[in-house]
């Protein structure tokens, strides 16, 4: 078996385990006496959508529901009760703006006799822009950049939008007081806090303005003057979990990076590769985090420690880019090229990586393979790795020698999937 078979089985394996169809049913909410309405944000939210459909029909027959999901575009699912309205990510748009305003209209009116289903996946922060009054569409996409290339954490990135929001951080939710509210979580962030998830529109949490303000300080970030203005005014506060609106409310995450290392790992034993999960949250600069990976790799190779060779070193979290160049690509094929030029020339190991949400970046692809041979090769096209890794180019690096993984959308998201094969 090749080495690129081998990876796309441990890429499949970690997909299934996270799959809408399996998972959703077994989450399922008792049928209340009012209205069942669902609603959603995030690159897997239509496949927990259309799942959810089919399991609450098998379960309450004709029981009725509706509602409204927001997903990125091309990332759709048949539905028959629930409309689905597809918006841009990762950088917000008018259609965006327009499905967040129909979601908090959706849950207005309601009383303590009806459900809220809300299904919640890593996307949603982008599909969900809802600026306060005096910030506009334009100064939210601003903010929205800035953080992108800032190389912050997921959960600094969050807790700036959620108090640049009317619908984060817990205040859709808020919207649909008395009634109950229901979430399901696909958690595609490091540490699992449903809160971080989406910027937690569903999920309230203890961070504050006076955080988002420090964090704006720490990563230097420009922002328009109203946002910076909002967040020095006291309606930037964010509702508490505390807060009596949300007494009723329930969240379970049901499905996470560190179900899916599992069923991975579980995939390689089964081809005679033992496996090691270093992490399920593994955070930081993504050729950083590569150093450390292929250093690992390389002394398996050389000295069977600490695990020995055949193995798979697996991890999962969320890495960060921080933007110097203008190239294309996105945090994964960063972290390999940056792993390729580290491992140059050692024989025996191959490396994948790739965002289970079947996109990485703003391109087409979902990661990619590098090896010991992916430098020479790209050489021999005319192509220097480290030039393009200077100019955060990995797409097109690793276009050229043909080594993109593009499996298109996955239907969910539960974060990074990084695995190094030393054999």
């Amino acid at each position: 078996m090749g080495d690129k078979e081998f990876f796309t089985r441990l890429f499949a394996a970690a997909i299934e385990a996270a799959d809408p169809e399996r998972i959703v049913a077994a989450h399922l909410p008792s049928k209340p006496k009012g209205r069942t309405i669902v609603i959603g944000a995030g690159k897997g939210s239509a496949q927990m959508a259309s799942a959810f459909e089919k399991a609450w029909s098998a379960k309450y027959g004709e029981a009725p529901l509706e509602g409204l999901v927001v997903t990125r575009y091309g990332f759709g699912a048949p539905c028959e009760y629930i409309e689905i309205i597809e918006a841009s990510h990762p950088v917000p748009d008018a259609a965006g703006l327009v499905a967040s305003k129909r979601l908090l209209e959706t849950v207005s009116g309601l009383t303590q006799d009806d459900l809220v289903v809300a299904l919640i996946s890593g996307g949603g922060s982008a599909l969900l822009p809802s600026p306060p009054r005096g910030m506009t569409l334009e100064d939210e996409i601003t903010v929205n950049k800035l953080l992108l290339a800032s190389g912050a954490p997921i959960a600094a990135m969050n807790a700036v939008r959620k108090h640049l929001s009317t619908i984060k951080g817990g205040r859709l939710a808020a919207a649909a007081y008395p009634a109950q509210v229901y979430s399901l979580i696909v958690s595609d962030i490091p540490g699992d806090n449903p809160a971080y998830v989406a910027s937690g529109p569903t999920v309230a949490d203890e961070t504050t303005r006076e955080d988002a303000l420090k964090i704006v300080e720490r990563y230097d970030l420009e922002l328009p003057a109203a946002a910076l203005a909002h967040l020095h005014s006291g309606n930037a506060d964010a509702p508490k979990p505390s807060d009596a609106v949300f007494a009723s409310h329930e969240h379970r995450v049901i499905a996470s990076a560190g179900v899916s290392l599992e069923a991975a790992a579980k995939e390689a034993r089964s081809m005679g590769v033992e496996a090691v999960i270093l992490s399920d949250a593994v955070e930081g600069e993504a050729r950083e985090v590569a150093h450390v990976h292929a250093a690992l790799a390389k002394h398996v190779l050389a000295r069977n420690q600490p695990f020995r060779k055949p193995v798979v070193i697996l991890s999962g979290g969320e890495t960060t880019v921080t933007v110097r160049g203008k190239g294309k690509g996105g945090r994964n094929s960063e972290f390999l090229l940056s792993l390729a030029v580290d491992i140059d020339g050692a024989e025996g190991i191959a490396a994948f990586a790739a965002d289970t949400d079947g996109i990485d970046g703003s391109e087409d692809n979902a990661g990619a393979f590098a090896d010991s041979t992916s430098v020479g090769r790209l050489f021999a096209k005319g192509h220097d790795a480290s030039a393009h890794l200077n100019r955060n180019d990995a797409w097109t690096a690793f276009a050229a020698i043909d080594d993109l993984f593009v499996p298109g959308p996955t239907g969910t998201n539960v974060n990074d999937l990084r695995a190094i094969l030393v054999r």
